[in-house]
């Protein structure tokens, strides 16, 4: 990962993630590549951009996807880690290659916690591959098998981004390659890359504020209750994969007692006066256990460790789904407003008051006005 920029880097940040794949999945390296967000601080005049660009776990099986939970909880993390560094900034712009597709819940999870909105259903203009695909089939670094049931190709790298208090932004345009580079037959990598256009504008108030209030009431409940729904979601995918790493942990340690057990027969045959097995097979065969016992210790370990690290962002969850329902239960019901913004006056029947000797209608229902 890199950030290249005509202006000024004032400040860097590098963050891995907790989970990154599985150490024997040797031949996908992601374990051993590592995955992380870079964050670089940048001055353009008199503003304050956070640029943010990650590479999260890939996905190489959509209909049994046993990285899942890793791409969750980095998804988890990513957005922790733009909302707790990007407070004072008047813009935020994350790129790269998420491996999500828009509507996969770690996609949903990030965008609906941040706030980022994506350049490509954003922008005024668009040029490059049908419906933004950024892995098309057509490329030969690609393995057509993988895009299954995708044909053409999917999308999965992105440049998101958002605004302030002080700012606007907006995309005017966006692209992507297509394809080979021009005059050669090979293209530049296996993936398209994303160029975006970005506009910034002071931001500025067309509405007053007790107009805007009941609008941003309702939709910030509406937001919330979705937030919800997505952090639920999230928290379960992690369960699964809590149970599933609980599953291996224990499938390591027995097979680590068997062989245990299985050397400490070894060495009570060879303390014996009468050996009924050749030299070599007893040296093989110790091999063989030790070679047992150092795997499953070192599987141990990993599983341990990946134990504590979705332990710990599915009790993040748990508190932040907390926080979430005690904020929206803070805000009132959907009420309707007149054309002017305010309360809407309804009539209710209500019970008039028993009058006294002069009244005419003791106890009689009638309508009378109310404000909600």
């Amino acid at each position: 990962m890199a950030i290249f920029s005509i202006h000024r880097i004032h400040d860097t940040f590098l963050f891995r993630y907790s989970l990154n794949g599985y150490p024997y999945m040797a031949h996908h390296g992601d374990w051993f590549g590592g995955k992380a967000v870079g964050m670089a601080v940048l001055n353009i005049g008199s503003l304050t951009a956070n640029v943010y660009v990650t590479h999260l776990h890939a996905e190489y099986c959509r209909d049994k996807d046993s990285y899942l939970p890793h791409r969750v909880v980095q998804a988890w993390e990513l957005q922790q880690f733009i909302r707790h560094t990007s407070a004072g900034a008047d813009m935020v712009i994350l790129g790269g290659d998420l491996n999500m597709h828009p509507q996969d819940l770690g996609n949903r999870l990030l965008r609906s916690y941040t706030g980022l909105q994506d350049a490509y259903l954003e922008t005024a203009k668009f040029d490059g591959c049908e419906d933004g695909m950024t892995l098309i089939a057509d490329n030969p670094f690609i393995n057509k098998k993988e895009l299954c049931p995708f044909e053409k190709g999917i999308r999965i790298d992105y440049i998101l981004f958002k605004g302030s208090t002080k700012t606007d932004i907006y995309c005017d345009y966006m692209s992507t390659t297509k394809g080979s580079v021009p005059n050669h037959p090979f293209p530049y990598s296996d993936h398209e890359a994303l160029t975006a256009g970005l506009r910034l504008e002071t931001h500025t108030r067309t509405e007053t504020r007790s107009d805007r209030q009941p609008k941003i009431k309702d939709s910030a409940a509406g937001k919330l209750a979705a937030l919800v729904d997505i952090v639920t979601e999230a928290r379960t995918e992690v369960k699964v994969g809590l149970h599933c790493a609980e599953r291996m942990r224990y499938t390591a340690t027995r097979t680590g007692v068997m062989g245990l057990a299985l050397l400490v027969l070894e060495l009570a045959i060879a303390a014996g006066p009468e050996q009924p097995f050749p030299r070599t097979s007893f040296y093989l065969l110790a091999a063989l256990c030790f070679a047992i016992l150092l795997t499953t210790f070192l599987l141990y370990i990993f599983y341990t460790m990946e134990l504590k690290a979705l332990q710990g962002a599915e009790d993040q969850m748990r508190l932040a789904v907390g926080s979430l329902q005690e904020k929206l239960r803070g805000f009132p019901l959907a009420q309707p407003h007149n054309a002017r913004g305010g309360p809407q006056r309804v009539m209710s029947p209500v019970h008039w008051p028993r009058r006294n000797k002069r009244g005419a209608h003791c106890g009689q229902s009638g309508l009378c006005e109310r404000s909600l």
